[in-house]
């Protein structure tokens, strides 16, 4: 086996190069930690009783989100959660009459 070049394969996908004594890492694609469906979950426990009318994926102070819209009586929430650790970065209630 040739110790000047050598292929690593890590636990999660990531390659790692070892050539001379210098190590690269090529790491797989990010991905998100949670989906919308897991953040449907979260917006539902922050108001509890409301019904989803609408979700939809944006950015929002510099984290990708995903939007849940929820109704409760004559009150609308927008729930803004992080799709990468899963916290509320923004919330907005709204009545409407």
């Amino acid at each position: 086996m040739n110790t000047r070049s050598k292929l690593i394969t890590a636990g999660i996908g990531a390659l790692i190069v070892l050539a001379g004594g210098t190590t690269s890492a090529l790491a797989a694609a990010p991905q998100t930690a949670i989906t919308c469906t897991t953040a449907i979950k979260i917006a539902k426990k922050k108001v509890p009783g409301a019904h989803v009318t609408d979700t939809e994926r944006e950015w929002e102070h510099g984290h990708r989100v995903c939007k849940v819209e929820l109704r409760k009586g004559n009150w609308e929430y927008d729930v803004y959660v992080s799709l990468k650790n899963g916290k509320i970065v923004k919330f907005k209630r709204d009545y409407d009459d």
